[in-house]
């Protein structure tokens, strides 16, 4: 993936408020041993690109010097719209390992949960991992049809993680478990207590006090 950039001149709060106001939105490239460089996206082609990549696909930053390969670290989203307001990019060489988070993908159908009512816990929604850039992949597949009990479980260990791509995670760790239904408890009956009770009640406490 391609994504065109223009270098940025100059930096502040209200030139920032003026790109964004002209379609475009303000972003940093860093890392890759070179020093932070100021760029400006198109908003509709940045939103465009980051819907497919995410932030674990190389994209190629082109526009702004030479050409690097970038990947999206953070984006400052507008919390009304949901519209990306800032971004950076880490430049990365194809011959250096990165450390990322990739969103794992649960499939199948866990018989604990659908032939036990059970229910399915997910302990894990991202592992973290090492790899080249090239080797890095969109998202790790979790199929849950192994867990036919509820002592079956899955840990990290179980995973089936591309080759060229080590977890930083232990295999130790849990990723997924279906846990039984949890009992509805029965609500305390209150035996109800006649009003002329309580009347009585309440006028001997005060009788009691008056007498002492």
């Amino acid at each position: 993936m391609k994504l065109q950039a223009e270098l940025r001149t100059t930096t502040g709060s209200k030139e920032s408020k003026r790109t964004r106001s002209q379609g475009s939105i303000p972003a940093i490239v860093y890392g890759g041993g070179e020093n932070t460089t100021h760029i400006v996206l198109s908003t509709k082609e940045f939103d465009k690109i980051w819907k497919q990549a995410g932030e674990n696909t190389v994209i190629t930053l082109t526009g702004a010097g030479k050409d690097k390969s970038v990947l999206v670290q953070e984006v400052s989203v507008d919390p009304l719209y949901g519209t990306p307001m800032h971004v950076d990019l880490y430049a990365v060489k194809a011959d250096e390992s990165v450390e990322v988070a990739v969103p794992l993908t649960f499939e199948g159908v866990a018989p604990a949960e659908k032939e036990l009512g059970g229910t399915l816990l997910k302990v894990m929604h991202e592992l973290e991992i090492e790899a080249l850039p090239q080797n890095l992949p969109g998202s790790i597949t979790v199929d849950i049809s192994s867990l036919a009990t509820f002592d079956d479980i899955i840990h990290v260990s179980d995973l089936s993680i591309p080759k060229g791509v080590t977890s930083r995670i232990p295999d130790e760790d849990v990723v997924a478990l279906v846990q039984p239904a949890k009992e509805e408890e029965e609500e305390p009956v209150v035996e109800e207590q006649d009003v002329a009770d309580i009347e009585v009640e309440k006028k001997g406490k005060e009788e009691e006090q008056d007498t002492e």
